[in-house]
């Protein structure tokens, strides 16, 4: 079994990830990790603690040599902010002076605040919203990032792109994986129009004056996906629904779509179903189009795997909404946490470490294998099946 958790605070001393069910033999590259830690905090918008933390990954078990040992695999990621938060956030019992307590009272609406400390029934929301902060998705991607490594080792590759921001454009972005491919390191929205894209910064500027905050979509695509991931045989089997709860779980998404997605509602059939054709040369079907998405009843097709987040805007805002004291029950602003304008690009980032996520725990059910090697012989003689399906 494939399966990873996560553990810490938005402001503890570090976050903590362990992967289990990576084959023995897989080549580990930390500075791949990295990379992608540092792909997350990029993006115009982005709030002040992006200038904090500048997130390293850590192996401290699981790999020996570079190499995965077929144990779990545990990750650290510390808090660089951590110093400035030793006593609010200390494990053990403290007395902490009140103004220096950063207790958190009033509620930002659309958070897990108030939900949340009704649930615990806490009486200081920084109870909840520590780990309810989308900082956790750090931990998320460091896991995301050894998901790929193996993803790699078949040949699959995952890329995600902005197709909408703030309403910009009108219409969501429909590219090609060529198109996603050549959007610079560095581009400030990681969006393919670069026209589109100067839209948007000015948005997020004009945005960020007023005190606002923006949402958007941002797509993920994988190339190179094996048709048969997935199953039709049981309802949590279905490849298409572990997908949406992947993306589902990003903090701020709404809505997940797959392919066409809502779109297809308002199509009659003959313009939703991809019509199937067969490649000799190749000896394999093919579809011209792929409005599904690379999914076809829970199981991939072989097309490329195509899957949407609707990121509703962050829920701190400089300029608060209104709420509640939970104490007092007295109408006040919300409480400010320091925040972004919008996060869109690493909403995308970290959508590309849940689908990986998922796409490694679909590969490991099907090919299994102890060692990459035995996965590896496996996978190949599925594949030889498909040849002469």
């Amino acid at each position: 079994m494939f399966r990873f958790t996560t553990a810490g605070e938005s402001h503890g001393r570090m976050l903590v990830a362990i992967v289990e069910g990576l084959p023995a033999g897989l080549a580990c590259d930390v500075e791949l990790i990295n990379r992608e830690l540092a792909r997350r905090q990029w993006g115009y918008g982005r709030g002040g603690r992006m200038k904090i933390e500048r997130d390293r990954a850590e192996i401290v078990s699981g790999v020996r040599h570079g190499q995965t040992l077929g144990s779990p695999v545990a990750l650290l990621l510390e808090n660089r902010d951590w110093a400035n938060w030793t006593d609010v956030m200390a494990t053990e019992a403290r007395d902490v002076a009140p103004e220096r307590a950063r207790r958190v009272k009033r509620p930002r609406p659309g958070h897990a605040d108030l939900a949340g400390g009704q649930k615990f029934g806490a009486r200081d929301l920084r109870d909840v919203l520590e780990r309810a902060s989308a900082r956790e998705t750090a931990a998320r991607v460091a896991c995301g990032a050894l998901a790929k490594q193996l993803l790699t080792a078949f040949d699959v590759e995952i890329r995600s792109h902005v197709v909408q921001l703030g309403g910009v454009p009108e219409c969501p972005l429909e590219i090609s994986w060529a198109e996603i491919a050549a959007i610079p390191d560095d581009a400030p929205l990681r969006c393919a129009d670069t026209d589109a894209q100067a839209r948007m910064c000015a948005l997020i500027d004009e945005t960020k004056r007023a005190g606002d905050t923006l949402g958007g979509i941002f797509e993920v695509v994988a190339q190179g996906v094996v048709p048969g991931l997935g199953a039709h045989t049981s309802w949590d089997a279905k490849l298409d629904g572990r997908l949406a709860q992947a993306l589902m779980s990003i903090p701020a998404v709404k809505a997940v779509a797959i392919g066409a997605g809502v779109e297809a509602v308002s199509l009659p059939g003959s313009q939703v179903h991809d019509e199937i054709f067969y490649d000799d040369a190749a000896h394999a079907f093919t579809r011209e189009t792929n409005r599904a998405g690379g999914l076809e009843g829970g199981i991939t097709n072989g097309a490329e795997l195509r899957v949407r987040g609707f990121l509703k805007p962050i829920s701190t805002l400089r300029r608060p909404l209104r709420s509640v004291d939970i104490d007092t029950k007295q109408e006040e602003a919300a409480a400010f946490e320091r925040s972004d304008v919008t996060a869109v690009p690493a909403a995308g980032v970290i959508g590309e470490a849940m689908v990986a996520l998922t796409l490694a725990a679909a590969m490991r059910e099907k090919f299994g294998g102890d060692s990459l090697i035995e996965m590896r012989r496996n996978y190949d003689g599925y594949c030889e099946q498909l040849r002469n399906y």
